[in-house]
């Protein structure tokens, strides 16, 4: 999750608070496991299905960038070539690049804006200390 472009963040049930997830807030969230909110300290997941699919989906976005940066550069270097061997004029290879740069300008925006999300991470209150005994017991009686 470290090539997301965008910024993620969380917003906090307990203490109505919205921050910027950390590195290892997202690790946590992306194999479903609670950490401690920021702010009031208590222990927080993202537990809504179709926030989690959109977290999980953001992997897809990672390579636009660095894939417009390749298409553009590789557009701009065809039009040059073409221009130079004489099969586009001037105006015509200006046309092309600035129909290339400012498609790259627009998908990169919108990738962006699709990887900017809050996400709302509800509260999780421990076990009590008799359900972790039990576990504690059955776990290692299974041993």
């Amino acid at each position: 999750m470290t090539a997301v472009i965008g910024s993620i963040r969380g917003h906090c049930a307990q203490c109505d608070m919205t921050f910027v997830l950390k590195p290892w807030q997202l690790n946590a969230i992306a194999i479903d496991v609670p950490f401690d909110c920021t702010y009031c300290h208590s222990g927080l997941q993202l537990l809504c299905h179709k926030q989690l699919r959109q977290f999980r989906a953001l992997d897809q976005w990672a390579l636009v960038r660095p894939s417009m940066i390749i298409l553009t550069c590789a557009t701009l270097l065809v039009a040059l070539v073409a221009e130079w061997v004489g099969l586009l004029s001037v105006i015509g290879q200006f046309n092309i690049s600035l129909v290339a740069v400012f498609i790259h300008c627009l998908v990169v925006r919108y990738a962006r804006h699709r990887q900017k999300m809050t996400l709302n991470l509800q509260v999780i209150h421990p076990l009590p200390l008799e359900q972790l005994a039990r576990i504690a017991c059955a776990r290692l009686c299974q041993q």
